[in-house]
């Protein structure tokens, strides 16, 4: 649900603690973006680079207003999973970035890698004028007549020597046994192909040229999308603060931070690592919405949206199309015979936003992620809630330790993280109920 629109009657859950000294990663790289897409709608747009991939993060700023009194610290906004940016800044009368930046905070909403405007460098990978990617469309793929079908065969080779590495690494084993028995298909048609005699060479070209197609479809998913919730915690976050307090320059060099759903599940799995590792987050105060890393307590469902039951039959498809899927089902939620009405709940209480900016939300805020990372994030319902990707860390094991204040907010009408839910982090932490329950 959206972060404002799954809060009918809030409950404000606190836990009290103090601060510690900041702990600073390496220098980001400033960069600036020269100019902004119409989609952004805040005052600026930057990108961080990080620093182990070829991902540019995008960061939205809005500058705070000049009539307001200054903050001492920045604010830090992130997202759900598979959301962008929009959420916080979905219209100026329904703009929480807008709302605090009026209130004196230089406010900032990170876009984590496939997100959003956040961008991808591969060096190399579509640059040959012979195979020509329009994003978004069918891929044409070009196949000039007056090359041999060896050089073809080079070229087939030369892109597959490109995903080598990530094959090879075995960690989508079975997105790599899907590929190689695709190559091994293609080089059939190459090896077929080269025998004048046979009839398959006159259609050879067609059919060398679609299969390529298909084949390239599949590389750029394994290269773009392959990622993880700890690649989140352990490269996105640590690049986006320390570019902002580079930035911004607070003299205790911490941020605040909010976290809407997985954005909040971020905040929480970065302080206890760091209680566990002896370090220090560098947040000044953390506020999570609709957040938790123990979902067991819970009725939520968010089971019957992720895949629980069986992972094994996930991995077998590299990606998931959450904003695609949204968008074409909406019409089936919104209008009659309302086939897919029981969707709308999920996203938005009953009654909680103008239909005009409920839809803009559905079909512009939501994006494309790996299927390992809502793999990780179904770890939430095992015992012990959310763990690292090896399954050897327990990120609410340490979170008790933390010395950072935290207010966690749930809302009595959310049915993906109701407030039973975000009582789920409580372990070692004291908590307190604020608002008593609505009936």
């Amino acid at each position: 649900m959206t972060l404002y629109a799954r809060i009918q009657n809030p409950q404000f859950f606190t836990l009290r603690n103090s601060a510690q000294a900041p702990y600073l990663q390496p220098p980001a790289s400033l960069k600036a973006a020269k100019t902004k897409p119409k989609t952004c709608t805040a005052d600026e747009l930057h990108y961080v680079p990080v620093s182990s991939s070829d991902w540019k993060l995008a960061l939205w700023r809005y500058l705070p207003s000049a009539r307001a009194q200054r903050r001492n610290h920045p604010l830090l906004l992130l997202s759900g999973v598979g959301t962008n940016a929009i959420g916080y800044d979905l219209a100026p009368e329904s703009s929480f970035a807008r709302f605090m930046s009026r209130q004196g905070f230089d406010t900032w909403i990170l876009e984590l890698r496939g997100a959003g405007l956040s961008s991808l460098d591969v060096d190399g990978y579509g640059e040959d004028s012979e195979i020509t990617l329009s994003e978004g469309e069918r891929t044409d793929t070009v196949y000039k007549s007056n090359k041999s079908i060896s050089k073809l065969s080079e070229k087939f080779i030369h892109l597959f020597e490109r995903l080598s590495d990530v094959l090879d690494e075995g960690k989508n084993s079975a997105i790599a046994i899907q590929i190689k028995d695709f190559t091994r298909k293609i080089v059939s048609f190459i090896e077929d192909g080269q025998l004048p005699a046979k009839p398959q060479f006159y259609n050879f070209q067609e059919r060398f040229s679609s299969s390529l197609e298909d084949f390239l479809k599949q590389l750029d998913l394994i290269v773009k999308y392959d990622w993880d919730f700890d690649h989140y915690l352990e490269e996105d976050l640590p690049a986006a603060m320390e570019y902002i307090r580079i930035q911004c320059g607070p003299k205790d060099g911490k941020l605040l931070a909010v976290g809407h759903s997985m954005g909040g599940i971020l905040l929480y799995a970065m302080l206890s690592k760091c209680c566990f590792e002896g370090r220090d987050s560098g947040l000044a105060s953390v506020t999570t919405l609709a957040s938790s890393l123990d979902y067991t307590p819970s009725k939520s469902s968010l089971k019957l949206l992720l895949p629980v039951a069986d992972p094994a039959k996930a991995l077998n498809v590299p990606v998931i199309p959450i904003g695609a899927l949204l968008a074409a089902a909406h019409p089936f939620a919104s209008r009659p015979p309302y086939i897919l009405s029981w969707l709308n709940p999920q996203i938005s209480a009953p009654g909680m936003m103008h239909p005009q900016l409920f839809e803009k939300l559905v079909m512009n805020n939501f994006c494309t992620v790996p299927s390992k990372l809502l793999l990780q994030l179904t770890t939430v319902f095992q015992e012990g809630g959310l763990r690292n990707r090896d399954g050897s860390f327990f990120y609410k094991a340490h979170l008790g330790k933390s010395k950072v204040p935290i207010l966690a907010i749930a809302g009595d009408k959310d049915l993906i993280c109701p407030p039973e839910a975000v009582y789920g982090c409580k372990t070692g932490v004291s908590m307190h109920n604020r608002l008593p329950q609505s009936s």
